[in-house]
């Protein structure tokens, strides 16, 4: 397959990029960043772009891919609810919007979070604007749409953009993983690619059903 990936700069992003880069399965890797990700591989190609909701300029870089995982993503941390809509809901919404007009017959895999608010009702501010973003995804007439929505996560042994906390998850993973349900990183990728090759069940995929996709 070939497919398109965002926020190779990032944790989750790097540690999907190194499985597709690793998985037989994956033909070409174009990574849309506005940075580059560091990384040089016989199978990836970057695009850097400034705004993820204006691509004129590039469309014809984004024709031709079977999937799309993206990986970008931001924590609420400091930001209001206007300002995490414009990155966590314009701005995926502006590329996938892109990317279905460009590409009809693409799966468009999605990272969001544990916990996030499907009803977009609930008092976490961040649930909501995610949970927005899911049930405008699933409305895209993709050739499919799935929301990954994983918890605590392992880092892959290599990667560049770990965050300093996660640092520390590597070391006491196997204990934390007892309380919280977690996922290696390299096991999103792969359920990734095995949502793009042999579908999944529903549009949104917890931590159970990732684990399961990536053992199939």
């Amino acid at each position: 397959m070939k497919l398109i990936l965002t926020g190779a700069t990032g944790m989750v992003g790097e540690g999907v990029l190194i499985e597709c880069l690793e998985n037989s399965a994956v033909e070409r890797v174009l990574s849309v960043s506005r940075r580059s990700c560091g990384r040089s591989h016989e199978k990836l190609d970057e695009l850097l772009v400034a705004d993820f909701r204006d691509l004129t300029s590039v469309e014809d870089r984004l024709r031709g891919y079977d999937a799309c995982f993206y990986c970008a993503g931001i924590s609420s941390v400091g930001l209001d609810e206007a300002k995490y809509t414009v990155i966590t809901y314009d701005t995926v919404l502006g590329f996938a919007s892109t990317l279905v007009r460009l590409n009809p017959d693409m799966t468009f895999v999605h990272v969001s979070g544990a916990h996030t608010d499907s009803s977009e009702q609930g008092k976490a501010m961040w649930a909501r604007v995610k949970g927005k973003a899911e049930n405008a995804l699933l409305r895209l007439p993709f050739k499919a749409v799935y929301n990954f929505r994983p918890s605590l996560m392992k880092p892959t042994p290599g990667q560049q953009h770990v965050k300093g906390g996660y640092t520390l998850v590597r070391v006491i993973y196997p204990v934390l993983s007892l309380v919280f349900p977690g996922l290696a990183l390299r096991d999103v990728g792969r359920a990734m690619i095995h949502a793009v090759r042999f579908g999944a069940p529903k549009g949104v995929l917890e931590v159970p059903d990732i684990a399961a996709l990536a053992a199939r």
